[in-house]
């Protein structure tokens, strides 16, 4: 994929209730950031199958599409993201994997049954993404949606070991930032002119009450970046308006 849209699924009622803290999204921000990505989207939503089902066919339909969901693995009937991975990833129902179901009995002898073993049922082809705390794995599908528990412990070294193995490092991103005092409208001409493969930020504030705007430019060729970053420089001069290189 040449640029990959890395998304957050965060799937639990006690969150939005605030029954639970959420753990997930600063970490999974932090740990793209140290490998040079970036999240694309994150949603916290609550343990609704219809809800679940839109959230994932918004993300499979999104060709660039990389998805961490944590939450909803277990064997309780709110746990809904095997069946429904299976169904929108797939297109296909669970199947029992063979090495999970091992595991489970390994680990609950026969307090296994009658529930704990349907963790096993998984969407096929589904691979193991391991468990350091129990060995209740997560699972994965075609490289690219990863699946976790809602445990922060468990998951987050299942998703450390997932951008290990497929997305240690991007490719340097260039980027050049600068500050106008100015108002955001004055520069919206010069946006337009903006390639659509580069990235660009616009963030308006305020100063002793005069408007100042933050224009940020971005992208993998640094010839492209400085020649978009070179209209509103240039812009900037011709109008002289003040600016400063950030």
């Amino acid at each position: 994929m040449s640029k990959i849209h890395f998304y957050a699924v965060i799937i639990g009622s006690e969150i939005l209730n605030g029954r639970r803290e959420d753990k997930h999204f600063n970490f999974i921000k932090d740990e793209l950031q140290k490998r040079g990505h970036s999240l694309y989207a994150s949603f916290i939503i609550k343990d609704s199958p219809a809800l679940l089902k839109n959230v994932f066919t918004l993300i499979k339909n999104d060709p660039h599409s990389v998805m961490f969901s944590f939450g909803g693995i277990g064997s309780t009937p709110d746990d809904l993201t095997r069946a429904v991975s299976a169904e929108i990833f797939t297109e296909k129902p669970l199947i029992r994997h063979k090495k999970f179901e091992s595991d489970i009995i390994e680990r609950f002898k026969d307090k296994a049954y009658p529930y704990r073993i349907f963790m096993s049922d998984l969407p096929e082809d589904a691979q193991l993404l391991y468990n350091p705390i129990n060995n209740m794995s997560g699972y994965y599908l075609q490289k690219r949606y990863f699946f976790t528990p809602g445990f922060p412990h468990m998951a987050h070294p299942m998703i450390q070991e997932a951008l290990e193995r497929f997305y240690p490092k991007s490719t340097k991103e260039h980027r050049l930032t600068l500050l106008a005092k100015t108002s955001e409208n004055t520069l919206i001409s010069i946006m337009n002119r903006v390639s659509k493969d580069i990235e660009m930020s616009s963030l308006p504030m305020f100063k002793d009450d005069k408007a100042m705007v933050e224009i940020s430019i971005a992208g993998v060729d640094e010839k492209e970046v400085e020649k978009n970053f070179e209209y509103f420089t240039a812009y900037l001069k011709e109008s002289e308006i003040e600016y400063s290189i950030l």
